[in-house]
C-alpha cells in the first residue's frame, strides 16, 4: 500500500477533547537531547521542582557529571529583590568558566520563568556577545503551560534552525540536492541510517540535531528533509522558511514503517526501484524475522493508548499492522494532519482516533474498553496498573533506540514485556 494513499483512517473524524492533561512537560527533553548533542549545556532557569523532575528523570545518570542543570528562582526573584538578569548573567559565567568544553548552551525556559515574564531570548543575546559567541548561546521554551513533553526537543530544534548556516551553490546555479534527517536519533540508529543512505548512493546527509555543535548541517532551497520523528511540527516549519523542502513518510518504526521511509526518500532522489529494493529488502527480511517472538504474545491483545508523547499515531500503525494488535483508541495530545498523512493512511479504519485530552473521560473508556495493554504516562501507569490493567511507559519509547530495522523487534519487545509480566503476576 501506498503510504501517501487516502483511507477511511485518513478521512475519519476524530475525537476532539479539551479538558484536564496528565503529561510530562517539555523539560524532560533535555534527557535525550544532552546525550544527542555532546558539547551542549542546557541551563533550565526554573523552580526546586524543575530540578527535582530533571533528577529524577535523569537519575541513570548520577555517576556522570551531566550537561545540564537548572538556575533556581528562589523567593526573592520572585518578591523582585533581585535582578534576575543579573543573577542569570552571575549563574552562566560561572558555568562558562567552570566548563570551557561547551560550545553550546541552551537557556531553557520553564513555567516559573515565563510566569514572571523573563525574556531569556534577549538574555542568551547578551551573553553570547558577552562570551563573544564561544559558546554560542540560544534560547527555548520547556515549559509545560499547554504543551507536552515531546514538544520541549521541537522547540529546541526549531530555536536552532535559524542559526544554521546556508548551503552554498555555485555562481548562477541551484544549490545541490541534500537530506536531512531531523529529528534526536540513537547514535547507533544514525550509523545503522548512514549505511543505508551509502548503499543506497544518497548523499550528502545531514542529521539535525548534530552529535557536536561545530557539525550542525547547512539548509537552504536545496536541502530536501525527512522527519524520523513525528512531533517536530515547529521546527518543520521553520526549516521551510529556510527553503528546504519535505519529504512525506511514515515515521521509520517497525520493519514497514522503516522501508517505507527509506522507499520515500529514495523515490524524492531518483533512486532506482530495482537498486532500493536490493538494498532494503534483506534488513527488512531479517526485522519481520526478529518480530516473530513478540508478535506471538502481542497478536490479538488490544491496546488503549493515551495521548502523551505524539508517537501514538505511528505506534498504533506499528503495532496494528506488524504486532497483529487491536487498536480499541489512539488519543494523541496534537494532530498534524500534514505530518500525520503517510502514517494516518495505513491504519486500521476501525480505530478511534481522539485529539487532545479529557484524563477523567478518557479512563472511563479505557476502563470500559478493558483493554490488554494501555500506554500513557507515568502519572496514569500506576493507578491503572492497581486496577488491573498492565501498562506501557510512553516516556521510554523516546529514551530508548527504536527507529530503524535493526530496533524493530527491540520496540515490540518494549509492549511485550508488560504483558510478560502480567502473566507471570497471575500464576
Amino acid at each position: 500500500m501506498s503510504a501517501c494513499a487516502t483511507s477511511p483512517a485518513a478521512l475519519r473524524p476524530v475525537l476532539a477533547e479539551r479538558g484536564q492533561r496528565e503529561v510530562f512537560c517539555g523539560l524532560t527533553g533535555i534527557v535525550w537531547l544532552h546525550r544527542r548533542i555532546q558539547d551542549a549545556f542546557f541551563l533550565v532557569v526554573g523552580s526546586r521542582t524543575c530540578a527535582h523532575l530533571l533528577q529524577s528523570a535523569a537519575g541513570v545518570m548520577i555517576f556522570a557529571e551531566p550537561r545540564f542543570a537548572t538556575a533556581i528562582i528562589e523567593e526573592r526573584d520572585l518578591a523582585g529583590r533581585a535582578d534576575l538578569d543579573d543573577e542569570l548573567d552571575r549563574v552562566a559565567t560561572r558555568l562558562i568558566a567552570r566548563r570551557p568544553d561547551i560550545r553550546l548552551l541552551f537557556l531553557v525556559g520553564s513555567c516559573p520563568s515565563e510566569v514572571i515574564r523573563l525574556d531569556l531570548g534577549r538574555a542568551a543575546a547578551r551573553l553570547e556577545e558577552r562570551f563573544e559567541r564561544s559558546p554560542r548561546v540560544l534560547a527555548y521554551s520547556g515549559s509545560g503551560i499547554g504543551t507536552t513533553f515531546t514538544e520541549g526537543e521541537d522547540a529546541c530544534l526549531s530555536a536552532l534552525v535559524p542559526t544554521l548556516a546556508p548551503t552554498l551553490a555555485p555562481a548562477g546555479r541551484e544549490a545541490p540536492a541534500r537530506l536531512l534527517v531531523v529529528g534526536a536519533l540513537a547514535d547507533v540508529v544514525e550509523d545503522q541510517f548512514r549505511r543505508l543512505f551509502a548503499a543506497l548512493g544518497i548523499g550528502p546527509v545531514d542529521f539535525l540535531p548534530a552529535r557536536r555543535a561545530d557539525a550542525m548541517p547547512p539548509i537552504g532551497s536545496g536541502t530536501r528533509y525527512v522527519l524520523a520523528q513525528p512531533f517536530l511540527g515547529e521546527t518543520a516549519t521553520a526549516l521551510e522558511r529556510r527553503g528546504a523542502v519535505r519529504i512525506a513518510a511514515p515515521c521509520p518504526l517497525g520493519a514497514e514503517g522503516t522501508r517505507l521511509w527509506f522507499e520515500s526518500i529514495a523515490a524524492a532522489f531518483g533512486i532506482d526501484p530495482a537498486l532500493a529494493d536490493g538494498v532494503l529488502s534483506p534488513p527488512a527480511r531479517r526485522a519481520a524475522a526478529a518480530l516473530a517472538a513478540p508478535r506471538a504474545r502481542l497478536a490479538g491483545r488490544r491496546v488503549f493508548l493515551f495521548p502523551d508523547s505524539q508517537l501514538e499515531i505511528p505506534l498504533a500503525r506499528f503495532l496494528a499492522r506488524e504486532c497483529g494488535m487491536i487498536l480499541t483508541e489512539v488519543g494523541t495530545p496534537f494532530l498534524n494532519r500534514r505530518l500525520m498523512a503517510p502514517d494516518l493512511a495505513l491504519l486500521p479504519a476501525g480505530a478511534q482516533l481522539a485529539e487532545g485530552q479529557d484524563v477523567e473521560r478518557q479512563l472511563d473508556r479505557c476502563r470500559a474498553a478493558r483493554p490488554d495493554l494501555v500506554v500513557c504516562g507515568l502519572g496514569l501507569a500506576n493507578p491503572l496498573e492497581a486496577e488491573g490493567f498492565a501498562t506501557k511507559w510512553s516516556i521510554e519509547l523516546v529514551f530508548s533506540p527504536i527507529q530503524g530495522f535493526e530496533q524493530a523487534a527491540d520496540l515490540a519487545a518494549l509492549f511485550a514485556r508488560p504483558l510478560a509480566r502480567r502473566a507471570l503476576l497471575e500464576v
